[in-house]
């Protein structure tokens, strides 16, 4: 059960200061700015890796959770309540902020500002190369180690400065998912739920072919 509270505190910890920084930008005229926004999302992404990632791996994201079982590395039978921990953090994020900030509309949640099939794309190539960051510098599926969490949140917040404008730099499920269920904005939410699983998942078959060729050499 550790595994489980932690990943409800991580994911919490992301949705809360993640959309919470977007929400407060919103509502004080600019002030965070977008740069202080992706740096938000990274630093706690990074600093969660170090405080949780020896518990449970600190996923805090389903296609992290599914890729890693693709990959081998993380037994089936504890995807489900994974995900389910992942959900209940998140939520009760969404639905914090919603008591806080009830003026807000969007309450974080990630919209397209060109096209759905523009920030589609986006969003399958960002999680792709978190992922093949994830499983390159993680202990088996556990983000831990020295250097897992500065790699893995510099990636986040890389990816996030400079393609959050255009679609939002979810990379994501249930990051998008909670702020626009609370908030009731679902109309491209397809997006956010599809494209990482499908990023994080081509991510471990490019792995796999490096680690075969390399194997072979």
């Amino acid at each position: 059960m550790k595994k489980y509270y932690a990943e409800i505190i991580g994911t919490f910890a992301l949705v809360f200061c993640g959309t919470g920084a977007i929400i407060i930008n919103q509502e004080s005229a600019g002030v965070i700015t977008h740069p202080g926004i992706a740096f938000t999302f990274g630093l706690i992404v990074m600093v969660m890796i170090y405080a949780l990632g020896p518990i449970s791996g600190a996923h805090l994201n389903p296609a992290v959770t599914i890729a890693f079982t693709v990959a081998k590395r993380f037994p089936l039978n504890q995807v489900f309540p994974y995900i389910l921990s992942q959900a209940i953090g998140a939520f009760i994020a969404s639905m914090t902020l919603k008591f806080l900030f009830t003026g807000n509309e969007f309450l974080g949640a990630t919209m397209p500002a060109g096209t759905d099939i523009q920030s589609f794309v986006l969003e399958l190539i960002l999680t792709f190369f978190l992922m093949l960051v994830i499983i390159n510098v993680a202990t088996g599926s556990k983000e831990q180690g020295m250097f897992a969490g500065l790699a893995i949140g510099s990636t986040v917040l890389l990816e996030a400065m400079f393609a959050g404008p255009v679609c939002g730099a979810s990379m994501n499920p249930i990051r998008s998912i909670s702020p626009a269920v609370v908030s009731g904005h679902l109309e491209h939410l397809w997006i956010y739920v599809t494209a990482p699983v499908m990023g994080a998942v081509l991510a471990i078959f490019v792995w796999r072919l490096f680690r075969t060729e390399a194997d072979a050499a």
